[in-house]
């Protein structure tokens, strides 16, 4: 099934096109024998229109195109009321439709669209039953779109959440235990800055398409245990986030322990401290293996990892008492504050 899938997405034939086929051709059926009407282009139309990524942007496409037609409608009314159909009445209907639209702050495209239905509604027929029809035929086809978008959803969307965590987590780990590094020498800092710098990226990419899953959901009847899911992983994602902030601080308190004079990078300390910070970093993806994962293997691993960097990080804070430089002592310090952090996002409940 997934190969078929995959085959037609690259046919061009995605989820999103088969919704606003079928939700256009729903429309023409159901505004066909509602009304009785031979050619309901107007529903097709709108369907067409309203079908977006989201229900949500479906109920907003829905609204500005009711709004549009509506005052379009009017517009050609009121035109053609005064002038025939001709240059003059053309070109009022079309500015007049487009500058309202424009007060109703619509988007280009219904922009445009506003100018079609005025248009259409002035060359075709201006009496009051025509113009309701058009008017039904419009309420019809967003309302079938709306459904077809809230009964179809995408069924990647966890697994996509899922993958931004696992990838998360590893940049993650892969960012702290590269601070190392930096111990050792002050001319990797920049090439911690570049590691960062993906982290922090990477880290906004997950908050967005959490976003953009949890709007995709909204308004969407049948999915409670999905959304219930989405709501878990999007937790996951914020302690991510937190551990992003951590990791910042720890090269940035790293980086000014070479401002230090008494500070030495060959130091027991600093040997203690980059055992803390590489078994932090463990901890981190495993985290991320554990949340996606759910399995009963993954989380017994993360706890045992935890555990021991505590005892870790209990250690190295044992060998920093013996520093008597109070700059280096207090950097020291903070390093281990955004580590002891950074297991309190990654610790889970018990299960």
């Amino acid at each position: 099934m997934k190969q078929i899938q995959a085959l037609l997405e690259k046919l061009g034939l995605s989820l999103q096109a088969f919704k606003t086929a079928l939700a256009a051709a729903l429309s023409w059926i159901v505004a066909a024998q509602l009304l009785h009407a031979q050619y309901p282009y107007f529903a097709p139309l709108a369907a067409i229109l309203t079908v977006q990524v989201t229900v949500a942007d479906s109920w907003e496409k829905a609204t500005q195109r009711i709004i549009g037609l509506i005052g379009g409608v009017l517009v050609s009314m009121l035109i053609g009321h005064w002038f025939p159909m001709g240059t003059i009445s053309i070109f009022l209907v079309i500015l007049l439709g487009m500058a309202l639209a424009k007060v109703f702050r619509m988007n280009s495209q219904i922009i445009s669209q506003v100018a079609v239905s005025s248009f259409i509604v002035l060359a075709f027929g201006g009496t009051q039953g025509y113009v309701l029809n058009r008017v039904v035929e419009t309420f019809l086809g967003s309302a079938i779109a709306i459904a077809v978008n809230a009964l179809i959803v995408p069924q990647k969307i966890i697994p996509t959440i899922q993958t931004h965590i696992l990838t998360l987590s590893s940049v993650s780990a892969q960012a702290l235990g590269g601070l190392t590094l930096l111990l050792e020498s002050e001319e990797n800092n920049q090439k911690a800055r570049e590691t960062i710098a993906v982290l922090v990226e990477k880290t906004e990419a997950a908050i967005l398409a959490a976003r953009t899953a949890e709007k995709a959901l909204r308004y969407t009847p049948f999915l409670s245990r999905v959304k219930k899911r989405l709501t878990e992983l999007d937790q996951n994602i914020r302690y991510l986030e937190h551990i992003t902030v951590q990791i910042r601080g720890v090269r940035r308190a790293i980086f000014d322990l070479y401002t230090e004079m008494a500070w030495k990078p060959d130091s027991r300390a600093t040997e203690s401290l980059k055992s803390a910070i590489s078994i932090t970093a463990q901890c981190i993806e495993l985290y991320g293996e554990a949340v996606v994962s759910g399995s009963e293997v993954a989380y017994s691993k993360l706890a045992d990892s935890i555990e021991e960097a505590k005892q870790i990080q209990l250690q190295c804070l044992a060998e920093i008492h013996a520093i008597t430089s109070l700059p280096v002592l207090r950097d020291m310090g903070s390093i281990l504050t955004d580590l002891k952090r950074i297991l309190k996002e990654v610790t889970l409940p018990e299960r």
